[in-house]
């Protein structure tokens, strides 16, 4: 597996990392805790050491896997996990005061089973708390080794820039895709100026771009696609002519419709990890053999152009959770 270094800061991490929320958490009921950690120990076995988890995944189970997992290599693996939902619940509202930012990394150092946080991000902004008290928290916390490296989700550029001159921000975790490409716009450069590197969430469009979701698939009841409004019935059958042009491309070079969609998001810049997560072993070796796929710069510019001719429709997120995102 290839490495990359986060930005200026020198963590570096596999090319591609592993984003835990799904093993139990978000996209259906998930897998067994047994079957979670020996996935995670297979990814460990196979090159992956960037491993993405969070208070509000279950909430708290998604750490307890990931530290029962790695205990025996924690040395080997780069831990990424976040703070900012009042009560590790993100209906509830947001709460990064000082004493909540202290409080749940001692308590995710406990459910890691670790004395210290590879990578803490605050998950999401909290116009209550200022982003320089934030950032000062972390500072702090970094003084003392209970974290390395400080992130950000979903924020803006102001507030980037802000928190940046505190505390370096390592990197920024937000949402990156073929089916997602608004941080093109003002995020992206702005990493690239500050020497921040990028870690993009469902880089596969929340399976979307893997093609085995279409306007026919019945999600489980408690999938948070549901409630998501790219993923209604009517604008799966609308976004559906994305994954068939792209499958085209991927099928003339032999590869999968959801490898083409990583080698595409490696392919971007060489500070950016995608993190995209699965509960089968298949498809972390499928996601795993992307990092082999070169994509030339006639293909990109296919893939760029195929895209940028759709119109995809729905909105990202409900309203709800909408408002917890950062401008």
């Amino acid at each position: 597996m290839q490495k990359r270094k986060l930005g200026s800061s020198g963590l570096e991490v596999s090319a591609l990392g592993f984003g835990c929320m799904g093993l139990n958490f978000s996209y259906g009921k998930g897998i067994e805790k047994k079957e979670a950690i020996t996935l995670l120990r297979n990814a460990v076995e196979k090159g992956i050491t960037f491993f993405d988890t969070a208070e509000a995944y279950g909430p708290f189970t998604n750490e307890e896997i990931l530290g029962e997992a790695f205990q025996t290599v924690r040395k080997d693996v780069v831990i990424a996990t976040k703070f900012g939902f009042k009560d590790a619940i993100p209906s509830a509202g947001l709460d990064s005061r000082p004493e909540t930012i202290r409080a749940v990394t001692e308590a995710s150092l406990k459910r890691l089973k670790t004395d210290y946080i590879d990578l803490l991000y605050q998950h999401r902004v909290d116009p209550n708390v200022p982003i320089e008290d934030v950032a000062g928290t972390i500072k702090d916390l970094i003084q003392e080794g209970k974290v390395k490296h400080f992130g950000l989700s979903e924020a803006g550029a102001k507030t980037i820039r802000k928190a940046h001159s505190i505390q370096p921000v390592t990197a920024l975790q937000s949402e990156y895709s073929l089916f997602w490409r608004e941080p093109e716009n003002e995020i992206i450069p702005t990493l690239e100026e500050l020497g921040i590197g990028f870690v993009p969430f469902s880089p596969l469009g929340k399976g979307f771009l893997t093609g085995a979701i279409n306007a026919d698939t019945k999600l489980e009841d408690i999938d948070r696609r549901n409630i998501i409004p790219r993923f209604s019935k009517e604008n799966r059958k609308a976004n559906q002519v994305l994954v068939d042009e792209l499958s085209e491309i991927a099928n003339q070079k032999n590869i999968t419709t959801g490898q083409l969609a990583l080698a595409w998001l490696l392919a971007q810049k060489p500070w950016m990890a995608p993190i995209p997560g699965t509960t089968k072993l298949h498809r972390l070796e499928e996601n795993i053999e992307s990092t082999n796929i070169v994509l030339t710069v006639d293909e990109l510019a296919l893939i760029n152009k195929t895209v940028s001719a759709i119109t995809l429709v729905g909105d990202r997120y409900p309203k709800v959770l909408a408002k917890q995102i950062d401008k």
